[in-house]
């Protein structure tokens, strides 16, 4: 039994899913015409409370068109020094769009509504315009950490006090949303944009969504044929969308549970420097300087776990809906054994 713990998009589809997916209805995204996509296009763009939506092969595509949108060549985008658009995205944001980021300083991966305000550039020629906030909830590089919906209204309050686009990056929002108290119709309230991964957690093979309003989701669909993303008989991936949707929602909180329970456990081993704080799905730990990752993560691979390095020493384990109890026991004898 191989245990994949890199991430949360190894995922394969279950038999309930595979077979939503044979028997969707299909036509021809490109013209309009794919039934099965526009109808995951209207459940999610309807969840959220917003206008319209856009499905597309990445989320790494979904955040690239609303930066594109959202700026002009020359802007600078606010965002944390952790965040995926950053870190994770080729330099998609000077590459696509001309834009440059401002790296924020913010507490386990999240930014303050006052750092924004302090990082908003004069009205000057020499400077860069600041044109668009970023943040990504829940944040990956930070351990899975999540906003809370008052750090997330409040900066919704300073980006339309200073005229600046509000995209939510939000890989796994719903990772976010089964441990709050605030709903999808509260977070679309919120944000000009919105990005939302069906292959993260949720089980899907491939896709993830950009909402907004009509003319914003029109804007889109052009940035996204010339980045090379539309799709034909994509109908079979969207039915994937649709059952992740519907059936993969609350289960979220077992990943969660499992994570916490396998952070526990990691953190009395001998030679684990630190674990950040588990909120969600994902778990990361440093292990002390006299053990090299290499040869620690070779040591899981000989006994059929596979994990991630995750920086200098540090090593990411992500739980999702094929990890289960059983082989939650079967890592923890593993790394108690090393």
């Amino acid at each position: 039994m191989i245990i994949d713990l890199r991430s949360d998009t190894v995922t394969k589809p279950t038999k309930g899913m595979r077979d939503a997916m044979f028997n969707a209805e299909v036509g021809d995204d490109v013209f309009g015409e794919e039934p099965t996509v526009n109808a995951l296009e209207e459940k999610i763009a309807k969840l959220f409370g917003k206008e319209a939506a856009l499905f597309c092969p990445s989320g790494t595509m979904t955040n690239q068109i609303a930066i594109k949108i959202h700026t002009q060549p020359g802007d600078e985008v606010l965002c944390d020094a952790t965040a995926h658009i950053y870190n994770y995205e080729g330099g998609g944001i000077s590459l696509n769009s001309g834009a440059q980021a401002k790296l924020l300083q913010g507490e386990r991966g999240q930014i303050s509504a006052q750092q924004v305000a302090e990082n908003i550039n004069p009205n000057f020629d020499w400077l860069t315009r600041t044109s668009l906030v970023c943040i990504e909830n829940t944040a990956n590089k930070a351990g899975g950490s999540y906003y809370s919906f008052k750090q997330m209204q409040e900066l919704a309050i300073e980006c339309k006090k200073n005229k600046l686009n509000y995209h939510l990056d939000g890989a796994r929002i719903f990772n976010a949303i089964i441990e709050n108290d605030y709903t999808p119709l509260d977070i679309g309230k919120l944000f000009d944009s919105i990005s939302v991964c069906l292959s993260k957690g949720l089980g899907a093979p491939v896709g993830s969504l950009l909402l907004g309003d009509r003319e914003f989701i029109r804007k889109a669909r052009r940035v996204r044929k010339v980045f090379g993303g539309g799709m034909r008989q994509a109908g079979y991936l969207a039915a994937a969308g649709i059952y992740a949707l519907d059936n993969n929602l609350i289960r979220l909180k077992e990943d969660h549970k499992r994570a916490k329970q396998l952070s526990t456990v990691i953190n009395g081993l001998d030679y684990i420097d630190t674990v950040l704080p588990v909120d969600t799905n994902i778990i990361i730990f440093n292990l002390k300087e006299n053990v090299k990752p290499d040869q620690f993560l070779q040591q899981l691979a000989s006994n059929n776990l596979k994990a991630t390095s995750f920086g200098k020493q540090a090593i990411r384990f992500v739980t999702h809906l094929d990890f289960t109890d059983e082989m939650l026991e079967k890592v923890e004898r593993i790394l108690k054994s090393i």
